[in-house]
């Protein structure tokens, strides 16, 4: 039923076919999580964000491929497949919505929404070359969306241009069903000031974290992305994030508790049809002390506050890498086959964790090509409600970058 026409040829996104991250629940449908643990699982009721898309118009075309649970940043998954990047097969698309950054880069559907507890809507979308939203904490629903870590968890959209993405916000921002740490809120219209420049928007260079454990190469394309927002009008400074150091490892503490004591009864009783690498996270989790997940929980809101007062009094946006390295090929990022390959993806997520922890917003857009033909993106990280300042800056990179109209991925179908 949810694939019939609707009679109202002006809803905002009315015969758009998408596809969505399998976390994403339909009554009636499989919605495994990309986990053995859940290959029988038919939920009784469909994601209140889902709703939302159908009543807007859009067609439901499908799941696709994630990380197990949503755990994990290079794409890998041993049970449901590992996705391959539509602009070189070899390499990873990033994760954990994996399937949802190489379907849209490919052209198969026109966005996709992903979730985001560490970075699973931003690293994809900037290995595939997309634009994404990470909102803030609250900001859209996620009832109905299989959960990893409920204080971290965003929903969030993957698109092709900023105008798409903010539409897609537009029909899920700030309406809350059941969410119990859903935010409602009357959105702004996201569109109304996306084309006005960047003349008296302030834009940060971060001094401190960020930039630290990025390869070089990576800063200068950053650097040369800052220097744009300045010769396109913006106001840019120098600022510090005072005490994110510590943020990358507190938002892994919290997504490994609060991950096994959701998965608490799969772990027990299902552990061997967990992939290695997310049963070991997962297990992590239930090692920590109380005292230890309370004060990280505790530390988010000083942490937050302060930024705010230091960094956010001072500028409207900061700018980041996304992925601190050049994208690394699937096979030399597999930790099942690979050990060494730990280290990789711990560092994978330094650039976007943080971001969860704050509760921050975060837009991504591609800005070129690396060496090796894939995309390079840069994080815009705003103060919590400021989606539209983001989608405004991103614009009007955009319009200078023109990245999908000069770059197009070179996957074959007999490839992918």
């Amino acid at each position: 039923e949810h694939m019939a026409q609707q009679s109202d040829t002006s809803a905002p996104l009315f015969g758009i076919p998408l596809a969505h991250k399998n976390l994403y629940q339909r009554k009636d449908w499989i919605c495994d999580g990309g986990s053995k643990t859940l290959a029988t699982h038919r939920p009784n009721k469909t994601a209140f964000s889902i709703e939302q898309l159908d009543d807007a118009g859009a067609l439901d075309c499908g799941r696709l491929t994630c990380v197990e649970l949503g755990l994990g940043t290079t794409g890998h998954n041993e049970y449901a497949g590992t996705a391959k990047n539509p602009w070189n097969p070899n390499y990873i698309c990033g994760g954990s919505s994996s399937g949802s950054g190489a379907a849209v880069a490919a052209g198969i559907v026109a966005a996709s929404l992903g979730t985001d507890t560490g970075g699973s809507v931003r690293l994809p979308a900037a290995a595939c070359g997309l634009v994404s939203i990470k909102p803030t904490h609250g900001l859209i629903d996620r009832n109905g969306v299989i959960a990893l870590s409920p204080t971290l968890d965003t929903v969030g959209p993957m698109t092709r241009s900023v105008r798409d993405a903010g539409i897609i916000l537009q029909v899920l921002a700030g309406k809350i069903g059941e969410d119990s740490l859903g935010i409602p809120t009357n959105a702004p219209d996201y569109l109304a000031e996306i084309e006005n420049g960047l003349s008296g928007c302030r834009v940060g260079w971060p001094t401190n974290f960020f930039m630290e454990h990025t390869d070089d190469c990576i800063v200068q394309e950053i650097q040369d992305i800052f220097q744009l927002t300045s010769k396109l009008g913006a106001v840019c400074a120098d600022v510090a994030l005072p005490g994110i150091e510590t943020a990358n490892a507190l938002n892994m503490l919290i997504t490994a508790v609060e991950g096994a004591s959701l998965h608490e009864g799969s772990i027990i009783e299902k552990h061997q049809d967990f992939g290695r690498q997310s049963l070991s996270r997962l297990l992590v989790g239930s090692f920590v002390q109380a005292r230890d997940y309370q004060n990280a929980l505790a530390y988010r809101g000083k942490m937050a506050q302060t930024i705010l007062n230091d960094t956010f009094s001072k500028v409207d946006a900061v700018v980041t890498p996304i992925w601190p390295y050049l994208l690394p090929t699937i096979e030399d990022s597999d930790m099942g086959a690979k050990p060494g390959a730990a280290d990789m993806v711990f560092r994978s997520g330094h650039n976007t964790r943080p971001v969860n922890y704050l509760g921050f917003p975060a837009v991504t857009l591609p800005i070129g090509l690396d060496r090796n033909g894939l995309p390079l993106s840069v994080q815009l990280i705003g103060a919590p409600f400021t989606e539209s300042k983001l989608l405004k800056i991103a614009r009007s990179l955009e319009r200078e970058l023109c990245f999908w109209s000069s770059h197009t991925p070179n996957l074959r179908v007999d490839e992918g």
